[in-house]
């Protein structure tokens, strides 16, 4: 398929301005590109590196035709994208990524349905509105242990509640009146958590990262692992699942996709259509990065073969965590130290990360032990 190509010099708009935004603003950068940002926080992350910034809301239509107006292409760094945005760019071309993704990602039911469709291994679902479709689903469809979330919204393990017996039942009733709209998944008892992400460019063709392994702490994520620790029958399970993905939604661009892995089987969990936290190791652990391939991708060039280390151990910053290793940096001298420049600090926000690079997983892990044992805020 033809496609158009956006050259260095020309200008990427991006909606959204927080790290993931940032740091595809960096790679932007690196290749020659200028930055425009839509964000209604000024001095965001991506702006304290783009060329211009438009402070309005993601919503504001007037605001997204001024973006559309300043740039050659648009992408966005999170899915809660307004699709009226989001189809207007599609009819101006200046999309490559399209609506439809955002569609289906911003909405779980969207997204089961989609798996559901393409036959691919995930937990069983039921779609509830009130406690009696709910009481059903877990009576007649869905045993317990469940997890109940909001279709829409959501993340780091807000929007969520689960039944483990008849006792919380109540509770997640109210959960699901005071939200409309949920899904049911069973519970799926899960000895890990990885990560695939790809690229896929305009013309299909597919570039696929390290699969990579998760650990969380209090439902955000704490450190990805890469390569993950798996079965290689696992390993292609996992990437057939995301070329399906790739192919089943006209994927253009970076793409996540979180699975479960229990035993030799995977779950599909959910799915992002743009950088994601667990593959920030890939900008020092990889000959291109999972946001240079993204760049390319939307720009109509060519992707770049993925050639990895070996080993690399990526450490998220929450809260106060930045200011210790700002601050005491010879602890962790090994490290890549990044910090996303976010004004308020929180207690389990996203302040930065560490990356930690080597060639054998298991030596990797004894360094990381050794310089962050003194300090990582639980």
């Amino acid at each position: 398929m033809p496609q158009n190509k956006v050259l260095p010099g020309s200008t990427i708009g991006i909606i959204g301005g927080g790290q993931l935004g940032r740091m595809m603003a960096t790679a932007a950068k690196h290749l020659g590109y200028r930055i425009a940002v839509l964000d209604p926080t000024p001095n965001c992350p991506t702006a304290q590196v783009a060329d211009e910034q438009i402070v309005a809301a993601y919503d504001d239509l007037e605001a997204v035709g001024q973006l559309a107006d300043t740039s050659d292409v648009i992408t966005y760094e999170f899915e809660n994208v307004d699709l009226e945005a989001a189809r207007l760019l599609e009819t101006k071309g200046m999309l490559p990524q399209g609506a439809d993704l955002l569609r289906i990602t911003q909405d779980r039911e969207q997204e089961k349905r989609m798996m559901a469709e393409n036959e691919l291994p995930i937990s069983p679902f039921a779609i509830v509105h009130n406690q009696e479709e709910l009481q059903q689903a877990i009576q007649q469809k869905i045993e317990l242990p469940v997890v109940v979330k909001t279709c829409r919204g959501g993340y780091d393990g807000k929007g969520q509640f689960k039944i483990e017996n008849e006792t919380d039942i109540e509770g997640a009733s109210e959960f699901v009146m005071k939200n409309k709209r949920c899904i049911v998944e069973k519970w799926v008892p899960f000895e890990k958590e990885i990560s695939v992400i790809f690229t896929r460019s305009q013309n299909g063709e597919i570039s696929l990262f390290p699969v990579a392994e998760n650990e969380h702490k209090d439902h955000v994520l704490h450190q990805t692992i890469a390569p993950a620790q798996i079965s290689e029958t696992v390993k292609q399970k996992a990437i057939a699942a995301a070329r399906t993905v790739a192919e089943g939604i006209n994927v253009v661009g970076t793409f996540a996709i979180e699975m479960f892995v229990q035993r030799e089987e995977i779950y599909l969990n959910e799915m992002a259509p743009r950088p994601h936290n667990s593959g920030h190791y890939t900008i020092e652990a990889c000959n291109v990065s999972q946001f240079e391939q993204h760049i390319r991708a939307v720009c109509g060039l060519p992707l770049l073969p993925v050639y990895f280390h070996g080993a690399a151990i990526m450490l998220n910053l929450l809260g106060d965590d930045v200011d210790y290793y700002t601050n005491n940096l010879d602890v962790v001298s090994s490290a890549h130290v990044h910090v996303y420049g976010k004004g308020e600090v929180k207690p389990k926000r996203k302040m930065g990360h560490l990356t930690f690079v080597g060639t054998q997983i298991q030596q990797l892990q004894q360094l990381v032990t050794q310089q962050t044992k003194q300090h990582i805020t639980s």
